[in-house]
């Protein structure tokens, strides 16, 4: 009987023990590396353990909380620029409604800095990252870090000249190559120094193929222009008629195209010069470039419409007209950047659009997506020239060419929109999501009436009747605005997010989901003891009451005799909004929610600094928490020895446990056993 006993005990506990542990998947170790006299590299290097993943330091509002680098103010030093990440996986994540950048594995983030002072400094601050697997997702962590600086001597740059093998200006050589600064340990994440980096930090962006095929299709859409397409038959007849031999003007057409190629990849390549890496990285981010971008993307789509036309100045075009006159291949490179310029009225929005989407990637982007655009539009003339006899089979010139510029001004427009993003965030501008969507609406729904005829641009042609590859086209554009109209009330449209704010200002799937059912089950049945503290800035969802401080919800559980149901939750906790998502909603667990418990859903990566009188000292790594945040995650760990979220732990009115917790798991029948065993042990304790 002892042994079924004690057995009996273990497997009572066993649940407990199996998710009360403070997880420590992210090591983090330094290097420091001299690279002359006057500049320095920083790398902070994560290890990441198998099934966990740490987040990008560029995640859009809404989202989890970002990795973030501090330094503290020193004049021995500045940064250069903002750290640099690798690539990683971008995903879209559907509890957040955005795509979401993330690292796995051996993870590096380097910083430039200047040196300012000849003599040893050391580099210090603080960076805080947040890292989820598939089932949960750990608080806001903060880690202290410490590079230490030797002063600069002549002999050891000599030394760094040669091909030595070992880094002389590092702080600290390890086995494999290793520098590190100093280690140490903040909060429970311990600093250990990694031996070997088995990944590289490639800056290029996951989505360079996909702009290179979308700078392919660029380069298509602008030889169908009014000011390309026309051009077409000409320059292959010209070949055609100028040469001795089919063999030459097949030459001297392979040899156009290729010059047409190097014309615009140069336009990129100069553009990558001129700004420099840094500046390409940093332009996304500004809300003033991103307010000019707007700006010229409005005017590119005015211009399609027939507002106005954007032309070089006609001086430039002459000269490079006569120098074709000289022929031989001079002369065809000549002529292939005439119609670079003769074709600029028509071809600027399409350069523009990919020089400007090229800012916000690696410094590789602006002449990759040149080299594609030039890649497409040159291929016509080309291949054209191959097979002459497809002339006559292409299209011919009229009012369509005209119809195609201003489709092309609409989508113009509607990309365009995505610029306001960033001043929106910056500024405080408010516009909602829902206005967003309002526009693209209105704008393909106009679209869809110029297509079939119903709104007409003074340099249209009369449209007497609709072919099929318009009729295809309306079909696909009132499709498009169909799909539009339910993000209006709050439906995520995935496929369009990356171009819209991420909150919603009204959702309707929300409403209804609060609302579900009648009568009692739609109201919660008790009202709170007092106000509660932080609740301009926090709020339960589905419409439930509840607090977001501990001490207070204990006080009302006290007074009203109910149980706590403390729900360890944040704003970046993925699986968190998984739960409320797909558990909670259900009417047998909201009407629990609502009836049988004082909840407190703390908040743990909530940075609004506390009263001081509220600041805690750690009893696990000796900090103040000064933030609501870190006083939750600190009680969390102190209390219960896990620092994962969601977390769910059922009180009495002593704060003790009643049943053991429970941690992230979609069973909604299991979630409301779990708060109904947790009344049941409550009550009965009430009665001994």
């Amino acid at each position: 009987m002892r042994k079924i006993a004690v057995s009996g005990l273990v497997l009572l506990l066993l649940p407990l023990f199996s998710i009360s542990q403070v997880l420590d998947p992210v090591k983090w170790s330094f290097k420091t590396q001299r690279t002359s006299q006057y500049e320095a590299e920083l790398s902070f290097i994560a290890k990441v353990d198998k099934g966990w993943h740490l987040y990008s330091q560029h995640i859009p509002t809404g989202g989890p909380l970002p990795t973030v680098f501090v330094f503290n103010e020193s004049t021995d030093y500045t940064l250069i620029g903002e750290a640099s990440e690798p690539k990683g996986v971008e995903e879209y994540d559907p509890n957040f409604e955005m795509n979401l950048k993330f690292f796995d594995g051996t993870v590096v983030f380097k910083q430039k800095i200047k040196i300012l002072n000849s003599s040893a400094f050391a580099i210090t601050g603080e960076l805080e990252f947040m890292c989820c697997d598939d089932k949960r997702c750990l608080p806001p962590t903060g880690v202290d870090f410490d590079f230490q600086l030797e002063a600069w001597k002549p002999a050891v740059a000599e030394k760094e000249a040669e091909p030595t093998g070992t880094d002389a200006a590092t702080t600290e050589v390890v086995p494999d190559g290793i520098t590190v600064g100093e280690e140490g340990q903040s909060g429970n994440v311990e600093v250990a120094v990694i031996e070997s980096i088995t990944e590289s930090t490639p800056e290029e962006s996951d989505s360079m193929w996909v702009f290179f095929v979308v700078a392919l299709l660029a380069g298509f859409a602008g030889a169908l222009t009014p000011c390309v397409y026309p051009m077409i038959p000409m320059t292959v007849t010209f070949f055609m008629s100028s040469s001795k031999s089919k063999t030459g003007a097949k030459a001297n057409a392979l040899f156009y195209g290729l010059s047409i190629i190097v014309i615009y990849t140069f336009i990129g390549v100069l553009v990558t010069v001129l700004f420099g890496s840094d500046s390409i990285k940093n332009i996304s981010a500004n809300w003033i470039t991103n307010i000019i971008f707007f700006l010229l993307f409005t005017a590119f789509a005015a211009s399609f419409f027939g507002l106005f036309e954007i032309v070089l100045p006609s001086k430039l075009t002459n000269k490079s007209d006569k120098q074709v006159d000289k022929g031989g291949l001079i002369g065809t490179f000549f002529m292939a950047l005439t119609l670079v310029l003769v074709s600029f009225s028509c071809t600027a929005p399409f350069i523009g659009g990919i020089l400007v989407e090229a800012s916000s990637g690696s410094i590789l982007k602006p002449t990759i997506g040149m080299f594609g655009f030039s890649i497409a539009f040159a291929l016509p003339f080309t291949i054209l020239a191959f097979f002459p006899s497809m002339l006559s089979k292409m299209p011919k010139s009229g009012g369509w060419l005209n119809s195609v510029k201003v489709v092309l001004g609409f989508v113009i427009l509607a990309l365009g929109m995505k610029f306001l993003l960033v001043p929106n965030q910056a500024l405080g501008w408010g516009i909602t999501r829902e206005f967003f969507i309002a526009v693209w609406i209105v704008l393909f729904t106009l679209m869809g009436l110029y297509l079939l005829g119903k709104i007409k641009f003074s340099h249209d042609s009369d449209l007497p009747y609709i072919g099929v590859p318009r009729l295809f086209l309306v079909i696909a554009t009132f499709t498009f605005v169909v799909y539009l109209l339910p993000g209006m009330v709050g439906a995520p449209l995935r496929t369009v997010s990356a171009f819209l704010p991420a909150e919603s200002s009204f959702n309707l799937v929300e409403i209804i989901q609060e609302n579900r059912g009648s009568g009692p089950l739609a109201e919660n049945t008790w009202t709170l003891c007092e106000e509660p503290k932080h609740g301009n800035l926090l709020k339960l969802p589905h419409g439930l009451q509840g607090y977001f401080d501990y001490e207070q919800a204990l006080a009302c559980a006290r007074e009203q005799n109910k149980p706590i149901l403390i729900d360890f939750t944040g704003h970046g906790c993925v699986n968190c909004k998984v739960m409320e998502r797909t558990v909670w909603p259900h009417s047998e667990v909201l009407s629990r929610l609502k009836e049988n418990y004082v909840i407190a859903a703390l908040y743990v990566d909530e940075r609004t600094e506390l009263p001081e009188a509220e600041w805690v000292t750690s009893t696990v790594d000796g900090k103040v928490k000064k933030t609501i945040g870190r006083k939750n995650a600190d009680f969390q760990i102190a209390r219960f020895n896990v620092n994962a979220q969601p977390y769910y732990v059922l009180l009495d009115t002593s704060g003790e446990i009643l049943i053991p917790p429970r941690a992230f798991d979609t069973d909604k029948q299991g979630f409301i056993d779990f708060l109904d065993k947790g009344v049941e042990v409550f009550h009965s304790n009430q009665q001994k």
